[in-house]
């Protein structure tokens, strides 16, 4: 059993209290900014005087030997480590010596493990806004290439107004565009450096945290060190933004799902996003789709996992803390994987036009129009409501649509119809007619399109992040 501490201790942890206690089988993927972190580290205490330039030239290259020979394959993480800090600085000491011993001077493994979570859950913002831009790219597409395309639109899952395949991707454009604003905003004030903070209380040593902060491309340290290694309310935001992507996601994929049953036929899903049968060779399974719906409840539990530690919390750290990473990492994982996997289903993916509009034109979606028609012509909005009410009975009567009817058969009901009514409730008038912003007249709909590819040219993150580079220099 390999401790930085025990000192105090008259006898070795039980081995079952070690493994218990231990988390280098997790935190081994807080390799890369443990490294990193414990390389500014050093930077500054060698600026401050705390080290002298050998010391600090000494432990700088035994820690990028490390990185390059876990990198490469020629050196394994050593899993009877206490954490992955142990892991580094036991083979540091092993490598270079005394001076290997003095790295940890005016840090603790407190504000240590707050900073290698912060820089890597800071990466994992910024991963999962490229993979979201990504997807927004895909649904445009969609969008610029269907403003004719035409479908029912839904409430409560039946047949409401007829809209177009762009305007429905649309929303869901709408939905993902907030998601990434989310990321941003979580980017934005994660985006301050713990280390410096000790145990809680700050350190004697005279350490300069505003260089530190300046090294790792932080806005600046955090301004109380109890804060600082107690807070996780960063990763908490960030895994309500991830449920918040999932939970589009589920919706999305339970759309597609529903569109790609035998009853709608609106979409032909590619083979190599679906899967068949061992039992009935016909069947051919919308399975990514419905992962992506189950997988959502597992993004959830790493939420409310969270909130739950941490409820209870008095200040400053608690070993509990230790469980804000294996199913953070797994909802990291698992929404990375989810967004790459949706977007390729949906690249690849074939719509059914005709069977899109034969839908819309059967499920009276153009029953609106009808009454507005009658409007037009003079009918008060209540009576019209009223004519195509019956008008409606009338057609299922008769398992028809409004469209098919006879102008004789229409005037049996109303006598204000006239050859016009055709054209007034076609699937293009309904639709095109719709000419208010955010509506699916395909006029309006290029609008937001252009807005949308101007949107798509600015990375929030990005600019953030360049202006901050700016500043620092």
């Amino acid at each position: 059993m390999a401790q930085l501490w025990g000192g105090r201790f008259t006898k070795q942890t039980d081995q079952l209290v070690f493994d218990f206690n231990a988390s280098i089988t997790f935190d081994k993927r807080l390799f890369h900014e443990d490294v990193t972190g414990s390389i500014v580290h050093a930077t500054m205490l060698a600026k401050q005087g705390i080290l002298t330039e050998e010391e600090r030239k000494s432990i700088i290259e035994g820690l990028t030997g490390i990185l390059e020979d876990v990198d490469a394959g020629k050196l394994t993480i050593d899993e009877t480590q206490e954490d992955i800090h142990s892991f580094v600085e036991a083979t540091l000491i092993d490598r270079i010596g005394d001076a290997g011993k003095k790295l940890h001077t005016g840090r603790s493994r407190n504000d240590q493990v707050a900073l290698d979570m912060r820089l890597y859950t800071r990466a994992r913002v910024a991963e999962t806004d490229g993979l979201l831009e990504k997807l927004l790219e895909a649904i445009l597409d969609t969008m610029e290439n269907n403003l004719e395309t035409y479908m029912p639109g839904f409430t409560h899952l039946q047949k409401a107004q007829p809209i177009t395949l762009a305007h429905h991707y649309g929303a869901y454009f709408e939905m993902f565009k907030r998601d990434r604003q989310r990321l941003a905003d979580i980017y934005k004030r994660m985006n301050y450096c713990p280390l410096g903070a000790g145990a809680l209380a700050g350190t004697t040593y005279p350490l300069d945290r505003e260089y530190t902060a300046k090294l790792l491309r932080f806005e600046g340290p955090t301004l109380n060190s109890i804060d600082s290694v107690a807070d996780r309310d960063y990763l908490i935001e960030f895994l309500s933004a991830l449920s918040t992507i999932m939970m589009h996601l589920s919706r999305f994929s339970e759309e597609i799902i529903i569109w790609n049953s035998n009853e709608y036929q609106f979409v032909e899903l590619d083979d190599a996003y679906s899967t068949g049968s061992s039992i009935m060779p016909q069947k051919k399974n919308p399975d990514i789709a419905e992962l992506v719906r189950g997988k959502t409840g597992r993004v959830y539990g790493a939420l409310m996992a969270l909130l739950t530690t941490m409820k209870g919390l008095p200040l400053a750290y608690n070993k509990d803390m230790q469980e804000d990473k294996e199913m953070a990492f797994d909802a990291m994982d698992t929404v990375a994987d989810c967004i790459a996997l949706f977007t390729g289903m949906i690249k690849t993916m074939k719509f059914r036009k005709d069977r899109m509009a034969k839908s819309a034109m059967n499920g009276f979606t153009n029953a609106t129009d009808a009454a507005d028609y009658l409007v037009g012509k003079g009918v008060p909005f209540r009576d019209a409501h009223g004519i195509i009410g019956r008008l409606v009975l009338y057609c299922i009567e008769k398992d028809t649509s409004i469209d098919a009817l006879s102008l004789e058969e229409l005037r049996s009901i109303s006598d204000k119809f006239d050859e016009d009514i055709y054209d007034a409730i076609s699937l293009k008038t309904c639709v095109e007619k719709r000419l208010t912003i955010g509506a699916p007249g395909a006029e309006m709909m290029k609008q937001v399109i252009e807005k949308n590819k101007e949107y798509l040219k600015t990375n929030a993150i990005e600019v953030y992040q360049q202006a901050l580079e700016d500043r620092i220099q």
